[in-house]
């Protein structure tokens, strides 16, 4: 199995299974002597961890990070990096492979069970093996230390939608969203959540959402056209991340309902440079940043695995019915929110980089 790696200059290699002893990743071309803590990338596992409330899988892992190699101590007793590749590990202390024993010769609808058998003739079906949302826990890790790269440059995500239920955008309070499980920026939305899901979860069902990501003191210059534009690589990052199945830019779709004179984003000089009066691109045109406010947002579908009984097949072809047991997130759009985010500073350091490569 190839296409474990992302990125250019900063590339990422993640490596682990659901069920299996570990996952981790491998982190190469981060700079050398920035200082870097196991407690700064372990903050951003934290976000993402499972079982810290009744809206996530109750699978318990503490996901603590262990960093093996591309750092030492400086003379000020300070650890940084060395420019040798970073690479980190992350126990699994909570498999239950026993919840898939039931239905290891089943295709499960909605998953990569059919896909994966009938490309490689052999698939993990413990929670998915590569295919499972476990695998972002790398990603977060990566996230981190891409952050480091990208001091200045503030990333934050949040939940905006949950099924049909739109956040009021009126009401964004990125202080709110540290204080509630589904990081949503409307704290009387996400109180409409907690009724909303419990009912969902109750009832063995699940439900898709929607996420949005902002990177703040973006410099204008990072991207490149044609075939290196920043807003497809974020594009293709967000894409990569579990159950995605849709990626906005800026106004993205909505941009189709509105005219030329409403859609460009209009210009006026200050004391300090170019000011734009919106910013329906997203912080990007032609591939390149603009030095807005970067905005992503990305569709996640519903969790697959759900107790309703689903038509499906097995590895002979006969028809079956199928019932996917285990710890499961009703709704997995939660915990794609730190996810995002560590995708888009991952995007966004290795963009930079390679703009220094190139312009200095």
């Amino acid at each position: 199995m190839s296409f474990n790696t992302f990125g250019h200059m900063f590339r990422v290699t993640t490596f682990g299974e659901s069920h299996g002893v570990a996952l981790g990743c491998v982190v190469d071309g981060t700079p050398p002597r920035i200082p870097l803590a196991v407690e700064e990338i372990q903050r951003d596992l934290d976000r993402r961890r499972p079982g810290q409330s009744r809206f996530t899988t109750q699978r318990q892992e503490a996901d603590q990070v262990k960093i093996l190699s591309g750092v030492m101590t400086n003379d000020n007793g300070v650890q940084v990096t060395t420019g040798a590749p970073i690479a980190l590990v992350i126990e699994n202390t909570d498999q239950r492979s026993k919840d898939y024993s039931d239905i290891k010769d089943k295709f499960r609808p909605g998953h990569a069970d059919y896909t994966y058998e009938a490309k490689y003739g052999i698939r993990d079906y413990r929670g998915g093996g590569r295919s499972s949302a476990r695998e972002t826990a790398a990603r977060v890790a990566a996230g981190a230390i891409a952050r480091k790269i990208v001091p200045d440059m503030k990333v934050r995500g949040a939940l905006v939608q949950m099924g049909p239920h739109k956040i009021d955008r009126a009401n964004w309070d990125w202080d709110e969203v540290a204080r509630n499980p589904f990081f949503c920026p409307d704290r009387a939305k996400a109180a409409f959540f907690e009724e909303y899901l419990d009912d969902i979860r109750k009832k063995g069902s699940s439900i898709g959402a929607v996420v949005e990501v902002v990177a703040e003191g973006v410099p204008p210059g990072l991207g490149a056209p044609i075939y290196g534009k920043l807003d497809a690589d974020l594009a293709a990052a967000m894409m990569s991340i579990n159950a995605v199945k849709g990626v906005e830019i800026g106004a993205g779709f909505g941009a189709a309902e509105l005219h030329g004179e409403d859609n460009a984003d209009e210009m006026r000089m200050s004391n300090n440079g170019p000011v734009f009066l919106s910013n329906h691109a997203g912080g990007i045109l032609g591939g390149i940043s603009t030095g807005q406010a970067v905005v992503v947002r990305f569709a996640v579908k519903p969790t697959s695995s759900i107790l309703t009984p689903r038509r499906t097949i097995d590895r002979s072809g006969a028809e079956t019915d199928i019932l996917t047991k285990g710890r499961h997130d009703p709704c997995v759009g939660i915990r794609a929110v730190p996810v995002g985010e560590a995708m888009m500073a991952c995007v966004l350091a290795d963009h930079l980089l390679r703009h220094r490569g190139q312009a200095g």
